[in-house]
């Protein structure tokens, strides 16, 4: 039960929220079982839109008026984007979560098994673990009462952890969305620093980018000539160590995850994979490298970008070079918006008899959903459960964070849709 003090400063709608998380649980973890063991991977069309179909049958009988947006456009499941229309008078909220997990059905990591108060299985932390928190507070606000005048706004996105390209197409209905919103939230994992649960009212941006660097090949005997210049392999050398010399600033990281050198060169389509074929005697002509970088802010990834296209503009003799950039996920910048929703949050975790979260670092957070809306709308993210090992076969959920979390995003969300617009 809640200390005696801060059971007198919940409401009793409030106090019937925490109570209803709690009895609860089960039917939460059940319902988390049964997510978890249908295949979502980002490229399994069909199981993405199975679990969007298991999410309709959670959601409509909570007066939410659900719809499938297909996105064979850009080669992706689809998402669900479900409305519950309130009174009109208090703050809109966007939820937001994400259909997909990063494991295949090639993955052997396919089953949900609880181990006392852990389970693992594939998304039951990021994402699925965070629906389930969502539901959980939907329907303790149902049962309270204050679901009804709440105007709220939900987008499951199907590809999160593999955007479809174009991706204003793949994102334009969680941008119009966070247009439509005063305040948008992320179910997508809790974060613990130290043992202390972190607030994040920030998220990083994530662009990949791909050099080409090229280079007249010949003898190794030549190199290094006017005839023949550095080489390729020396040109893309360079331009990684002036990367690593000129880049660093605060809250930006870069990373090179892919070089291949020689005479021939090629990176795959998918990016993950490269292969080269050259002599120990031979110049080579064609170097790639792939990699990316993560930002803070929209300035910052536009000061970056320049920095790296005015250092590999700088050709080392006999040589070409040229850097591409992908789309990728925008930053969530800290603002003193999100930093009252935190605030907000915090009021709710003093009246439960919770411990303040204070607000994590961004460079201990990867990029998400919630950077797409944040140039629009106030946010915070991090109101799914705690979890461990996310991406990897392993991923384990704190199953008691689920209820805890809960308990939080629904008394937040009660009061939030409480609060007049501006």
């Amino acid at each position: 039960m809640l200390p005696h003090a801060a059971q007198a400063r919940l409401s009793p709608a409030e106090s019937r929220m925490v109570e209803t998380v709690r009895s609860e649980q089960d039917r939460s973890i059940a319902l988390l079982e049964r997510l978890v063991n249908v295949n979502s991977g980002t490229m399994n069309l069909a199981g993405v839109e199975k679990v969007g179909q298991m999410m309709r049958a959670e959601l409509e009988p909570l007066g939410f008026d659900v719809r499938w947006v297909p996105m064979a456009a850009v080669g992706r499941a689809g998402h669900i984007v479900a409305t519950h229309k309130g009174d009109g008078k208090g703050k809109r909220l966007l939820l937001i979560g994400h259909l997909d997990t990063v494991f295949e059905q090639h993955s052997p990591f396919q089953t949900f098994v609880r181990k006392g108060d852990k389970a693992e299985g594939p998304g039951a932390g990021d994402d699925k673990g965070g629906m389930v928190v969502m539901l959980a507070a939907l329907r303790a606000m149902q049962a309270a009462g204050t679901l009804k005048a709440a105007d709220i706004e939900i987008v499951l996105t199907g590809d999160e952890e593999d955007a479809g390209s174009p991706v204003e197409t793949a994102r334009a209905a969680l941008v119009e969305a966070g247009k439509r919103a005063d305040v948008a939230l992320d179910f997508e994992g809790l974060v613990r620093d130290g043992g202390r649960d972190m607030g994040s009212i920030a998220r990083r941006s994530s662009y990949s980018w791909t050099i080409t660097a090229t280079g007249r090949t010949g003898h190794s005997s030549l190199i290094f000539t006017p005839q023949y210049g550095d080489g390729a392999a020396n040109e893309l050398a360079r331009i990684v160590t002036a990367f690593r010399q000129e880049l660093p600033e605060p809250n930006l990281t870069f990373n090179v995850g892919l070089i291949a050198a020689g005479a021939n060169a090629s990176i795959e389509a998918d990016g993950a994979r490269a292969s080269a074929s050259g002599k120990t005697n031979i110049i080579p002509a064609i170097a790639l490298a792939r990699g990316d970088f993560r930002t803070l802010t929209n300035d910052q990834t536009l000061r970056v970008r320049q920095k790296m296209e005015a250092i590999v503009a700088r050709h080392a003799p006999g040589t070409d070079a040229k850097i591409e950039f992908e789309e990728g996920y925008p930053s969530m910048a800290p603002t003193a918006g999100n930093r009252a929703v935190l605030a907000s949050l915090n009021g709710v975790n003093r009246d439960l008899g919770l411990p303040e979260m204070p607000e994590l670092d961004p460079l201990k957070r990867g990029a998400g959903d919630i950077s797409f809306v944040a140039g629009d709308v106030d946010g915070l993210a991090g109101l799914g459960p705690y979890s461990t090992g996310d991406h990897a076969p392993g991923e384990t959920v704190d199953l008691p964070s689920i209820s805890t979390q809960a308990q939080r995003a629904a008394i937040l969300m009660s009061r939030l849709s409480r609060e007049p617009r501006k």
